[in-house]
């Protein structure tokens, strides 16, 4: 069944990339020459260059890249500023200031709620606010009067219980609330949290002076602790830094925040299970829609994560004479049977990924007869889509540079792809596609490469260049993707298919190993890793109970905001789609997603109550083989007779047989 969903709420979207993405200390910065022999000037400037659709009103230092798909893209992009959530704070922009608080969670059947609070505001007489400064996880605001002149510099970061405000000309700042104290900490308590200030300024009631150059560091205490003691902690915020590394069986990420002396970081659930220090996270909690946030001492939050291994192969060493006869006459069945493909640039990709999973099943089964066919058709799709003039001659199957937003377009658009939604997903299965073609065809990669790499440079430049963000989609703090471009939601950014993002880096990653650059393979493993791991975490097995699930009556996650979890998806209302949103494609890597037996049982049961026949019924079929062989095995009998009506158009048949009997 073909996925439907509407575009309008869905407001989610030869280089140096090569040399970019292999880490922070390898960028390569415009016009220098990779190892491939071109440059990103070259290779940016081969493709038409048009803006698709027009960026919103941002408010946006002219020197920086436009940050979309960001945890903050709301506070940038738009007419008005939409709240953020640096957890395990929220925070807003209002017409002459700021304001921020602890969201109050409540849960319900099927949402869990932490939305925007405005326990501590600010108001420092400002007319417009400025982005002028963002990194790994933190954001620099500027806040400008009505002569347009700086008055203040405001710093709030994911993971920091401290808003950052520097005084850059003399003036008073009035508080919402009023501080009570003689120390070096003031406190106040809103709704029965604990909140401080540390200042260098001069406090009287509720207006604070400031001199220039002068800071106040507001924040919240956690549960339990009062802010007086909290607040020898608390010292002002200036940026974090990251670091990455991909080890046998881990992976570790690590966060860096600059600070003027103390500081406390909030760890969440996924970081705790992997906290290289755990020892240092004992000095309180705060609430959260995603759990307990563990409150750390230090600089510094390092944390591991199981490491997902990139893969485009299936195990062929349980199959039998009779399985692999089976699968033979059912690939060249599905391989006769491929349609017109689809030529926008989601349902055009998932289109290749089909072609690309029957090549890879057709080498594995030897037969040379289908592979030669399969390979046939995809490469002729990709060089067609690859083709850096194909926007000059026509309309759809072709990509375009965005110069205003800095970012690449495929054309047809769709589900505002032209917006910045969905990039990864769209991308990832043109980057799988791609590393499975040339792994086959090596020949094929010189002529795909450079719009390939440009797909790769727009979800996944590591740094040093001016023509793309760093790492536009990805998430370090919170271990995962961020879909919506410009993020124009109360609640903040959003993350639908956390399996299509894990798709992404698997096909990031492959097509490293295709063009022989190690650097790239790394960098993609570490993030499909950490996006792995948070899948699992937040959407498929996140603990039932807890006060953040208490009252939730699910056990799958459709839609991760910054600020609320959704039983929901943007495309369909049935329970079946909540969860096969999270599993496809469910390709050879998709076995991050075992584990637990119990739990997968549990989630079936409840996806797909009255059997599966539905769409992503193949999906379903595919991940409750994961509970065991038994399973597997009732799996692959169900498959044979599966309505194709209820077979993805990423899949076909023969891999869904095929990917079964590996498990079985």
């Amino acid at each position: 069944m073909i996925r439907v969903r509407p575009a309008a709420p869905r407001l989610v979207a030869v280089l140096g990339v090569l040399a970019l993405l292999a880490g922070c200390a390898a960028a390569t910065t415009p016009g220098t020459t990779s190892a491939t022999g071109g440059s990103l000037d070259s290779a940016v400037g081969s493709v038409p260059h048009r803006s698709v659709a027009p960026m919103p009103t941002a408010r946006l230092a002219a020197h920086l890249t436009p940050p979309t798909n960001r945890w903050f893209s709301g506070l940038v992009f738009g007419a008005a500023p939409q709240p953020v959530f640096p957890l395990p704070l929220s925070f807003a922009l209002t017409g002459s200031g700021f304001s921020f608080g602890v969201p109050a969670v409540t849960t319900e059947a099927d949402t869990i709620t932490g939305g925007f609070l405005p326990a501590i505001s600010v108001d420092d007489r400002s007319a417009s606010s400025t982005v002028t400064g963002y990194d790994a996880a933190s954001v620099t605001i500027q806040q400008r009067g009505a002569d347009g002149r700086p008055i203040g510099s405001v710093v709030i970061a994911e993971g920091s219980p401290v808003v950052s405000y520097t005084a850059l000309k003399e003036g008073t700042v009035s508080l919402g609330t009023r501080f009570e104290g003689s120390g070096r900490v003031r406190v106040a308590t809103v709704d029965g949290r604990n909140y401080g200030l540390v200042t260098t300024g001069s406090l009287s009631g509720t207006e604070l002076h400031l001199t220039k150059g002068q800071t106040v560091a507001l924040f919240a205490a956690p549960d339990g602790v009062s802010a007086a003691q909290f607040g020898s902690h608390v010292s002002m915020l200036s940026g974090v830094s990251l670091d990455d590394s991909v080890g046998s069986s881990t992976v570790t990420t690590t966060l860096h925040y600059r600070s003027a002396g103390e500081t406390v970081v909030a760890a969440m659930p996924h970081q705790t299970a992997g906290l290289r220090t755990p020892g240092s996270c004992s000095q309180g909690a705060y609430p959260s829609v995603y759990g307990s946030l563990a409150v750390c001492s230090g600089p510094t939050l390092s944390w591991t994560s199981p490491k997902t291994d990139p893969s485009a192969r299936l195990d062929g060493g349980a199959l039998s004479d009779k399985d692999s006869a089976e699968l033979t006459a059912q690939l060249a069945t599905d391989i006769q049977a491929t349609p017109a493909l689809p030529t926008d640039s989601y349902f055009g990709g998932k289109a290749l990924y089909r072609l690309a999973n029957l090549l890879m099943l057709a080498h594995q089964l030897g037969d040379g007869t289908q592979a030669a066919a399969a390979q046939s058709k995809l490469d002729a799709a990709l060089v067609k889509w690859t083709d850096p003039h194909g926007c000059s001659t026509r309309s759809s199957e072709c990509f375009v540079y965005d110069p205003t937003v800095k970012g690449v377009v495929g054309l047809g658009a769709s589900f505002g792809s032209d917006q910045f939604n969905d990039h990864a997903f769209h991308y990832g299965y043109f980057l799988y596609a791609a590393g499975v073609a040339a792994r086959y065809e090596p020949s094929l990669t010189s002529k795909i490469q450079p719009v390939i790499d440009l797909l790769a440079a727009d979800i996944g430049t590591a740094g040093g260049s001016s023509a793309f963000p760093t790492r536009r989609v990805f998430d370090a703090y919170a271990g995962h993707s961020w879909a919506s471009g410009y993020a124009p939601f109360a609640d903040g950014n959003n993350q639908e298919s956390s399996s299509e993002a894990v798709n992404a880096w698997n096909g990031l990653a492959l097509w490293g190993a295709a063009t022989g650059n190690k650097g790239l393979t790394s960098e993609a493993t570490w993030m499909l890793s950490a996006e792995a791991a948070s899948a699992k975490a937040y959407w498929t097995n996140f603990p039932t109970t807890g006060v953040a699930a208490s009252g939730y009556r699910h056990s799958v996650v459709g839609i991760n905001w910054g600020g609320k979890r959704d039983f929901a998806t943007w495309f369909s209302a049935d329970a079946g789609a909540k969860l096969g949103i999270q599993l496809i494609p469910m390709g050879p890597v998709s076995s991050y997603l075992a584990g637990d037996p119990k739990r997968i049982a549990q989630n079936v049961a409840e996806a797909a109550p009255g059997g599966v026949g539905v769409q992503f019924g193949d999906y379903l079929l595919m991940y409750s083989a994961l509970e065991g062989s038994q399973q597997a095995a009732t799996a692959l009998a169900t498959a044979r007779s599966l309505p194709s009506t209820s077979i993805d158009d990423a899949d076909s048949r023969s891999y869904l047989l095929a990917w079964i009997m590996a498990r079985r």
